[in-house]
């Protein structure tokens, strides 16, 4: 489990870009801390409300103990017809969805939040990337009253966490990924700040991922490509995962200097 940062009952909020993104890259962490007895929620970026994706999404969610679909309804980049009538995520202006994700933070008030790493997550999905961004800057301002005044009571979250994979963790994931043509974006081992075992939650981590049944019935996309491998080896795939920490509240303190 991620450390909580406070002896407090731990809040969690994952943010992402789409539906599945949730169960693939903190599947685990999400279980594991519902089943701890900690309030997670998750915020996906793209996808209409009313789309089949939405569904899967609630589905998802509900065996992972994460609540219900909090959607920002905007386009997939690859996808403009996702959410009929609004702009894709990564046409948006960033200071209306940090202002929405602002809104998300300060209404669940959790004490870690999650999100995608700068990369875009091992392929470098543009929607991954701008939801990086606007959460960044979002978890810096929620905790700032004359920043989004409209958006809820001021609330700072403990902790930023990028869900990300290492070069040496990525195994036999990059060459799945490689033989269907998409990148294999990793970061350096040393900056993964906690490497999460969830091999106890891969039946619910597993279920969730299967919940998103349109794109595990497709060859690319990686529910599918998971749903066609041995269950050893996905087991190995998806029983590990590497985290980075981003940021973390200000803390008072004493210095005179910057060190």
């Amino acid at each position: 489990m991620i450390p909580s940062p406070t002896p407090a009952k731990p809040s969690l909020l994952g943010v992402f870009a789409h539906p599945d993104d949730e169960s693939l890259l903190a599947g685990g962490v999400l279980a594991q801390h519902a089943a701890a007895g900690a309030d997670t929620a998750v915020v996906t970026a793209t996808w209409s409300p009313d789309s089949h994706r939405a569904a899967e999404l609630a589905d998802a969610l509900k065996v992972l103990g994460a609540g219900e679909p909090r959607m920002l309804g905007y386009a997939d980049a690859r996808i403009p017809d996702s959410a009929p009538g609004r702009p894709r995520l990564c046409d948006a202006h960033i200071d209306e969805v940090v202002e929405m994700l602002v809104g998300h933070i300060r209404a669940v008030r959790p004490q870690l939040v999650l999100t995608h790493d700068a990369y875009g997550q091992l392929t470098g999905h543009p929607d991954h990337i701008r939801t990086h961004q606007a959460t960044v800057l979002a978890f810096h301002v929620a905790g700032l009253e004359h920043q989004y005044p409209e958006a809820g009571a001021p609330w700072q979250p403990a902790a930023l966490y990028a869900a990300t994979h290492s070069d040496s963790g990525v195994g036999e994931l990059g060459a799945l990924l490689s033989r269907v043509g998409k990148k294999v974006l990793s970061v350096p081992d040393e900056h993964i700040t906690a490497t999460v075992d969830v091999s106890g939650f891969l039946t619910e981590k597993w279920e969730a991922i299967l919940s998103h049944r349109s794109e595990a019935a497709r060859e690319r996309p990686l529910p599918g490509i998971l749903a066609r491998l041995p269950a050893d080896v996905r087991s190995s795939i998806i029983s590990t995962e590497y985290y980075t920490l981003l940021g973390v509240s200000p803390r008072p303190g004493g210095q005179h200097k910057l060190v």
